[in-house]
């Protein structure tokens, strides 16, 4: 239950995030109140996430998982380069990530 509780925590992150991209500086009403709600969402889903699961393991997840899904979702969805260096970038990310976890979250 524990990587459910993240895995929202992680999709509200993503949501609030996609949705400041098109807030346009928060001078959009209803992608600015998306992107609140996104982050007030997973920061309480992260919360919950803290009872059962460290800290460090947790906010790497979390932050590492949300960075490559954004990564992705612009240079698919948003019309972001897509650059050798970016691949790699996120390829560590997702490696970091995968390394802590079989680290221990427990």
């Amino acid at each position: 239950m524990t990587y459910v509780t993240l895995a929202a925590a992680i999709l509200a992150e993503v949501l609030g995030t996609t949705s400041m991209k098109f807030s346009e500086g928060f001078t959009r009403l209803w992608p600015s109140l998306a992107t609140a709600a996104g982050y007030v969402v997973a920061f309480v889903l992260l919360a919950q996430t803290l009872k059962s699961m460290s800290v460090g393991t947790a906010y790497a997840i979390w932050s590492g998982a949300g960075t490559a899904v954004i990564a992705l979702i612009g240079m698919v969805f948003i019309g972001e380069a897509v650059t050798a260096a970016k691949v790699l970038g996120l390829l560590l990310v997702i490696a970091g990530v995968i390394v802590l976890n079989l680290g221990g979250a427990h």
